[in-house]
């Protein structure tokens, strides 16, 4: 199975990523987690996105905040899936960030979450693998199924109160 890369631009993202780290162990897919700035380690960003097909990886999830350069630099080094997640700050609640990570130009793609959406981004790159991971695949559709079971339950549980 290939493995995902995950790359933050500063240990205060750790928080928000630790969601997407979560959801990789949950479904048991081999990740690697990295600090890398788009701005302060630009060199060390490209040789690691660079490389990262003939490493393993299958996608890469990017997380920074601000400015948020780091998965558009990461994206115009590889041609793997590279998943953008935008972090809030106390400037602008991750608006920047968000408007950072979307405004990629043509020709390199940036798929982006919501602003604190890593476990998606998780997903996302989950399903990316999948697409050639029966097993893989298998374990999505069974959290679709329970998530839904969940639904259900809350849904009986207020129509018993009402």
């Amino acid at each position: 199975m290939k493995k995902i890369g995950i790359v933050m631009g500063s240990d205060s993202d750790l928080p928000v990523v630790s969601k997407a780290i979560d959801t990789l162990k949950e479904f048991e897919v081999p990740f690697e987690v990295h600090i890398y700035s788009a701005h302060r380690t630009p060199k060390e960003a490209a040789e690691f996105s660079s490389k990262a097909r003939e490493n393993g990886f299958g996608a890469i999830i990017a997380a920074a905040g601000m400015a948020a350069h780091l998965a558009g630099a990461i994206a115009a080094q590889t041609t793997i899936p590279v998943i953008g997640i935008p972090c809030s700050s106390t400037n602008l609640e991750g608006l920047d960030a968000l408007l950072s990570t979307v405004q990629m130009p043509s020709g390199i793609p940036v798929a982006t979450v919501a602003v604190n959406g890593a476990a998606n981004a998780a997903l996302l790159a989950i399903q990316i693998l999948a697409v050639e991971d029966s097993a893989l695949a298998e374990k999505l559709d069974a959290k679709r199924k329970k998530d839904a079971e969940k639904v259900l339950a809350k849904d009986a549980d207020i129509m018993s109160k009402i």
